[in-house]
């Protein structure tokens, strides 16, 4: 089974890499290996708006989200974390999500979604915010509508959601009575339920 995940914090070392630490060793508890990728780290520009994918389903720009294209297509899971920034998923998530337009142009212009394979295909989203209480809901209904567009469109029919909000100092995460322990059993569950 393969699995990639997506780190879409530019903390190193912060609560979102945290927690997706920990499901990542709920993966492979489960014998399961995970590539991830620190998006911050990779070249990655933002989605052009040129509509050459709908001519030919395929991304004209050429940079690092070639390759993150061609593991998507072939992962059977996928794991997407992030902080959230203005309500809404990091910008290193959001430029990642946005090049995804030609899987968009595949399912929808051209009728030829990402085939699943022998495990279908699921998906995990990790959120962390620092938002006050009356303000949580918003960041975390944004962001989740933004990668269920994102896993639609990629053809991951199924995805699970952890949300842990008034998380903002580095490392605050470790002091949640169940966020890492709730990631590793997610992790586990990605893969086995």
């Amino acid at each position: 089974m393969k699995v990639i995940a997506f780190n879409g914090s530019p903390r190193r070392g912060g609560n979102t890499e945290i927690l997706l630490t920990e499901a990542i060793r709920g993966v492979k508890d489960q014998g399961s290996e995970v590539t991830t990728y620190n998006l911050d780290t990779l070249a990655l520009r933002p989605c052009l708006n040129c509509g050459k994918c709908d001519e030919a389903a395929q991304c004209v720009v050429q940079d690092d989200m070639q390759t993150i294209l061609r593991e998507i297509r072939s992962a059977d899971r996928i794991i997407v974390a992030s902080p959230i920034f203005f309500f809404s998923v990091s910008a290193q998530t959001k430029i990642m999500i946005d090049r995804c337009q030609s899987f968009w142009a595949e399912k929808y212009v051209h009728k030829k979604p990402v085939q699943p394979g022998p495990f279908g295909r699921k998906g995990l989203l990790l959120l962390v915010g620092g938002m006050k209480q009356n303000e949580k809901n918003v960041g975390f209904q944004c962001s989740e509508a933004t990668t269920r567009a994102f896993f639609r469109t990629v053809n991951v029919q199924e995805h699970a959601t952890l949300e842990f909000d008034a998380v903002d100092k580095k490392g605050a995460i470790k002091e949640h009575p169940t966020a890492l322990q709730d990631a590793y059993e997610a992790g586990k569950k990605l893969v086995t339920g």
